[in-house]
């Protein structure tokens, strides 16, 4: 086993564990006190680092428990992505309708992502946004590989149906 050193094993993941918390609570302030309580908690567990087979899946499994945890404590599982303020697609700069209807899309395809049932939200985001592999997902969740393919499969389908749905018909 490698000699895990929290300068030069933990520390650099804290942006990565900042993205996760943030996708889970949707709050600036509330990701940043998750991953400080991540690295405390990774801290205080460094008599068993040499028993962890992958230091970045425990920092990652360890942030999306305290994530959920918060999100249930607060009960804010209505909160949706549309605090955040994505800047539009430049090819779009000339024709301010198109600017409207892209950020009516985006906040739209948030909001079906935030509705999602909390399994297939964190499998999409950890394979769509963080870029991990299935292994490595299926080892933060607990979960088997194909739990996590199908998880993915089944958020991908049901975004993909409520677009088209509501892009057919309106909201």
């Amino acid at each position: 086993m490698k000699k895990i050193s929290f300068r030069n094993d933990v520390l650099p993941l804290k942006n990565e564990l900042f993205r996760l918390a943030l996708r889970i609570t949707l709050n600036r302030a509330e990701a940043e006190d998750v991953v400080q309580e991540t690295m405390i908690k990774v801290w205080n567990k460094r008599d068993y680092w040499d028993e962890i087979e992958s230091i970045e899946a425990f920092c990652l499994t360890i942030c999306r428990n305290i994530s959920l945890d918060k999100m249930k404590k607060a009960e804010n599982q209505n909160q949706s992505l549309e605090d955040s303020h994505d800047a539009p697609d430049s090819s779009y700069t000339s024709n301010p309708e198109e600017q409207a209807m892209q950020r009516d899309r985006i906040q739209l395809i948030r909001r079906l992502i935030n509705h999602l049932p909390e399994k297939q939200r964190s499998c999409m985001q950890l394979r769509d946004f963080e870029g991990k592999s299935y292994k490595e997902i299926a080892q933060v969740l607990g979960i088997s590989e194909e739990q996590v393919k199908i998880n993915i499969f089944r958020a991908r389908q049901t975004i993909k149906q409520k677009f088209i749905e509501t892009e057919d018909y309106g909201l």
